[in-house]
Formats: C-alpha cells, structure tokens, sequence
C-alpha cells in the first residue's frame, strides 16, 4: 500500500534540507530546527499543514530582511542540486510556498524569487496572490516569462495564470476578462516543450468554460498552423466537446446525420460499489462517404439530494469508412476514489455521437 503524501516530509527528506541549510545558512542549529519540525502536533498533520509547517519553521532561522533571506534560500536550492537532489521534488513546495506568505509585500524580489525557484519546484500556485494583489502589473511580468529561456519559467506564465487552475485560488478578473492573458498563450502556441503546450490547452480549456467564443476564436485563429498547435486546440476544447457545443462539434466536421446507434444494452444493470458498469451497442455509418465518429458516453450519477449528476466520458474517435459497423463493449468501474463519493440507488448512462445525445437507460447501484 502506498504511503500518504504527507509522509514526504519524512525525518530522511530533514535530514537531506538541514545538510544543506547548514552550509548555507550561517549559525544555523541543526538540532534546533529539527525539534521545532517535529513538534508534538506533527503526525496529525496533512500534507498542506507539513509545508506550510515547514516553511514558518525556516522563516524562524532566516533573516528578518526580505531580500536576505531569498539570498539564502537560492543559495539553499544550489547546494541541494549540488548534493544530487534533483529538481520538481514535491516536498520543495515549501519553497513557493514561502515567497508567497512573506513576500506579498516585495514585489520586485518576489518576482525575481519566482522566476529562478520554480526552475527547482513549481511555483504555479505561490504566483496566483500576487496576481490578485498586482493585477495587470503582474500579468505583464508573466508575458515576460513567457518568452523566458527556461521551459519551466514559460510554463509558470500559462499555468500560474489560468483562471481556474484545480487545488488553486481562482483569479475573478481573468475568470470574467481573460484577455490579459491571451498574449502568453499566444507566444507560447509554438512552444517546443509539450509541458508548455499541454499547459497551454488547459489554460483554454479553463477559458471555454467562461467564454467559449474566445476559445473558438483561437481555434479559427490557429487551426492549421501545425500537428502541435492543432493538438493544444482539440485539448484546450475537450469541455466544449463534451458540452456537445454545435460551434465546436462543426469546426471539428462532427455531425450525427446519418450516424445510427443500435442494440444499445446493459450488460450489468445491477452493480455493487467496487464494480463495473459493462454495456454493449453497435454503430452505424450509413452515409455515402467516410465520417469522422466521436463516441462518448454520460454517467448521471446520483447526488445525496436524489439528483443526478452528469459527467461525459470519451470512447473514440476516428473515421469510419461508408456502409461501416462496428461493435463495441465497454465498462465503467466504481471503485471509491478520494474525489467521488457513490450514492446508491438509481442511476443513467446515455449514449452520445459526434456530440449528440442518444438512447438512456438506467441501472442500479448497491451496497
């Protein structure tokens, strides 16, 4: 069994950060910062409360001065890769997490902190405050990354900018404008990075959730330029898709005319939580020329209230040749995970093609 994330502030991990500390940080009491980490409340604590932990305990044994002690933790974050401790470590979120908590207040060196840490863990979310506190000041600085040498400093300008980026705060002015950050995407369309690029296409897909002109716009706007770009679009537009949104669905040449679905069944209409939903049916190509089919299917799982809830789910999608037919069997597991909880009962699944909803029947969840 996996150990819990929390478990990656380990006394291995303070030993590793404390040899460094100790070279970088003149005085610095090794023993001393150690009992302060382990205080008497720290098992209890979950993965977020051991970073933030962390990083009050460090600010503890730094300078009072700002500026000083960003000195020592750029200092603290060469000596660790001089110690062979590689970078992207989810422990150093403690890092960003720093800046952000006593750096809102320093602009100039905070942004010049987050340039160079997030080359060693990721500040997409340490970013997002001082988005909120300096607004467009700050969206500029992130255009600047955006042209940056570093991918990692590029990728800091579209994901720590997007509008609704997941376990993040939201950022209300771009959720209701995005247009500030539209240039970041734009010079970054081309980016030779797929982290960049796939960085990219979560930002619109962020985008089409508020706007989704805006991201048909770009997919018009970009559409053609290259087999990277045109990917970055059909990912940036998956909600869209799944929305089944008729601009979309056309520019993508997805129409169900002619598209037959049959002998729609399922397999399993009564399953137990820790199962599988299987289901069965068979498609169609009538028409007299190919088709490009996407076939996707809906779970309307049941809400504590007695309403269902709906959440699409991509099959396929590729050509289908004049005349063709196909038979398909799918299943859909229900097995508990952190972010979904099961309510038994009744529950849906719908059929959809090329964006257009079909045949719906129900099974049954049970205990």
């Amino acid at each position: 069994m996996a150990s819990p994330l929390k478990d990656l502030y380990s006394p291995a991990f303070y030993d590793r950060l404390t040899k460094a500390l100790a070279v970088t940080i003149p005085g610095f009491d090794k023993g001393k910062f150690v009992k302060e980490i382990f205080s008497p409340d720290f098992e209890s604590k979950e993965l977020k409360e051991r970073m933030k932990h962390t990083s009050k305990v460090l600010h503890n044994f730094l300078p009072a001065d700002y500026a000083q002690s960003i000195e020592l933790i750029k200092k603290t974050i060469s000596q660790l890769r001089i110690q062979g401790i590689g970078e992207d470590g989810l422990a150093f979120m403690f890092l960003p997490d720093y800046i952000e908590t006593y750096g809102i207040n320093h602009f100039a060196t905070s942004v010049e902190a987050l340039e160079f840490v997030t080359q060693f863990v990721s500040c997409e979310f340490a970013v997002r405050p001082f988005i909120l506190k300096y607004g467009n000041e700050m969206i500029l600085r992130m255009q600047q990354w955006s042209l940056h040498e570093s991918h990692k400093v590029r990728r800091l300008a579209s994901e720590g900018s997007r509008p609704r980026l997941p376990w993040a705060m939201a950022i209300p002015f771009l959720k209701k404008d995005p247009t500030s950050i539209l240039p970041i995407l734009e010079n970054l369309k081309t980016d030779p990075s797929e982290y960049v690029r796939r960085s990219v296409a979560n930002s619109l897909n962020d985008i089409a959730k508020d706007h989704p002109q805006v991201v048909l716009d770009i997919a018009k706007k970009w559409s053609g330029l290259g087999d990277e770009t045109d990917a970055i679009i059909k990912h940036g537009s998956r909600t869209l898709l799944k929305q089944g949104h008729a601009d979309i669905l056309k520019h993508y040449g997805l129409d169900d005319k002619g598209i037959l679905l049959s002998d729609f069944k399922i397999l399993t209409p009564e399953i137990k939580i820790g199962e599988s939903l299987e289901f069965s049916f068979s498609i169609l190509n009538e028409n007299p020329a190919e088709q490009k089919v996407r076939l996707e299917y809906a779970i309307y799982y049941k809400k504590q209230n007695g309403q269902n809830t709906k959440k699409v789910y991509k099959i396929s999608e590729r050509i289908y040749p004049a005349g063709a037919s196909v038979n398909v069997v799918r299943k859909q597991k229900f097995v508990l995970i952190t972010t979904r909880k099961f309510h038994l009962g009744d529950h849906q699944i719908s059929m959809i093609i090329n964006g257009a909803e079909k045949e719906i029947s129900s099974f049954e969840l049970t205990a």
